[in-house]
């Protein structure tokens, strides 16, 4: 039998649900200004970390939690408006390399300083040091939960 969310628990739950959308929704009209979605950007974010712009689609998943398909589908699209490349890696054939193009990494360069100040006037500084610490310490915790769980079922 499941442990039913006592009411303070499930307003817990429902707050964070309705913080979570309205976060998205202020970030994703601050992108949409740049011509960029919160998918665009969740993927040029990682791209424009790593050594030379580029990683396979298979670790780009990875850090994203994408699935193959959600991920295939969004580089199709960003790679028609020129923001990514794919090619074939070149050690096996099978893997494909997800590239930044300059214009990506130009619309990136674009919208970051926006999108930064969006967060944290929608976000960091609505906290104090103790809150932001609180929240990093339960994000470290459900993030490991979850990855035990997605471990476990895969």
């Amino acid at each position: 039998m499941p442990r039913w969310l006592s009411e303070a628990e499930q307003q817990t739950w429902q707050s964070y649900i309705l913080m979570r959308q309205r976060l998205d929704a202020v970030l994703a009209a601050g992108l949409g200004e740049h011509g960029l979605s919160m998918a665009d950007y969740e993927l040029l974010v990682p791209l424009s970390a790593a050594p030379g712009g580029c990683l396979r689609a298979k670790e780009l998943a990875a850090r994203v939690c994408w699935d193959k398909s959600r991920l295939s589908k969004q580089l199709t699209r960003m790679a028609a408006r020129g923001l990514v490349d794919r090619v074939p890696a070149e050690d096996d054939g099978r893997g494909i390399v997800v590239s930044l193009t300059e214009a990506g990494r130009a619309v990136l360069r674009e919208a970051a300083p926006e999108h930064v100040e969006l967060v944290r006037d929608v976000f960091v500084d609505r906290m104090t040091d103790a809150e932001s610490a609180a929240i990093r310490s339960l994000a470290g915790k459900v993030v490991a939960a979850s990855e035990a769980r997605s471990d476990s079922a895969g």
